[in-house]
């Protein structure tokens, strides 16, 4: 029997009334409202925003994206069930935490349907604001296996151990698209990058000003804090995360920086179980699980999946792979279970995604 209609995968076919193309990403489906549309909805719900900001319905699939492909399973189960909804509840909850404590604001508005965000749309910095606590993942393997020691220009102590906590918040920032015409920074996708390169060439990264650069890793710094507060209280370790920030306009039209995208959720960051990091064990409660079964068991060459050089080689990998069922089933239970503990709540089961989304967003006169 197929698994295809347990798992929403093609979100940029919906009849929602937009302006221009449909931005599809890695999980999400990005619709810009016209701007009638955005003026209607800012004047009728009341937002607290610039009366001639452009809003957008934003929808998020259950795609499951590593190692910068997208992957499907056998018996036509396209992704992991309720991954989005799971995505999308988790990082809505980290956003209300960071306005409880004053933090910047962030891009959503308002939440249709547990599939859905109504946002502004933002000027994007063009920097992945990558912090980390913890030596693991991708910079171990570049430290312990390949021995290098500098990361986006900060020079790391010899002597560290795997899964060891750093003595201060490390951000080693990278690229969000193509960043062309700057020495030293090869014009591809997710390149690291120093914050001198960052500081020197600030309007080609899409910041203001170079103070702007210090309120990103200020605003960086103030989220991962609060994260790790948090989830202490829940035996969880904060070890690292993305986040991306943009510009909007206020109502009275002054420019500030706001968190977007995402924050702090199973695929844009990594938490342990504290128990077991002390026993010296790992448990994840992100998709790392998922990467190491790639890396492990799937019997693709551990090169093409780890090295850029080969991204043609790995892109036809995942297309033609398919991954056994049962691991994209933990990974649906994984994202379930640390989504309930982040929000104290259940996470709601969808049955007509389609259909679902199409009628909230008819509440909305966007259909």
């Amino acid at each position: 029997m197929s698994l295809e209609n347990l798992a929403i995968v093609k979100t940029n076919d919906l009849p929602i009334r937009h302006q221009g193309d449909v931005h599809n990403g890695k999980v999400r489906s990005v619709y810009w409202l016209t701007k009638e549309d955005s003026k209607r909805l800012i004047e009728e719900k009341g937002y607290n925003i610039h009366p001639n900001a452009q809003l957008g319905a934003m929808v998020i699939s259950d795609r499951l994206s590593a190692f910068e492909c997208i992957w499907q399973a056998e018996d036509g189960l396209m992704g992991p069930p309720q991954k989005g909804a799971c995505l999308n509840a988790v990082s809505y909850q980290w956003f209300k935490e960071f306005d409880k404590a004053g933090l910047a604001g962030n891009h959503i508005l308002d939440v249709p349907h547990p599939l859905v965000w109504i946002v502004q749309k933002a000027k994007p910095v063009l920097v992945e604001a990558i912090a980390r606590q913890y030596i693991t993942g991708s910079m171990w393997r570049k430290y312990g296996e390949e021995g290098v020691r500098k990361f986006c220009g900060i020079e790391l102590p010899e002597g560290l151990k795997k899964n060891q906590r750093l003595k201060e918040l490390l951000i080693t920032p990278s690229t969000k698209g193509i960043i062309r015409g700057i020495p030293g920074i090869p014009e591809d996708d997710d390149v690291n990058v120093s914050r001198k390169q960052i500081l020197d060439n600030y309007m080609a990264f899409g910041f203001r000003s170079p103070e702007d650069v210090d309120k990103y890793e200020t605003l960086l710094a103030q989220g991962c804090k609060l994260a790790e507060e948090k989830l202490k209280t829940l035996g969880k370790i904060f070890v690292d995360t993305k986040f991306e920030f943009g510009y909007v306009k206020d109502p009275s039209g002054d420019t500030s920086m706001i968190y977007m995208d995402e924050v702090l959720t199973p695929d844009s960051s990594r938490f342990w179980e504290a128990e077991e990091y002390a026993k010296g064990n790992i448990v994840e409660d992100s998709k790392e699980g998922f990467r190491q079964f790639l890396l492990n068991e799937s019997g693709i060459e551990k090169d093409i999946l780890l090295k850029k050089k080969r991204m043609d080689e790995r892109r036809k990998a995942a297309a033609e792979y398919k991954v056994p069922v049962e691991e994209f089933m933990k990974v649906s239970d994984t994202y379930k279970r640390i989504t309930e503990k982040i929000t104290g709540e259940k996470v709601l089961e969808i049955k007509e995604p389609k259909t679902e989304v199409v009628e909230a967003l008819s509440g909305y006169g966007l259909i």
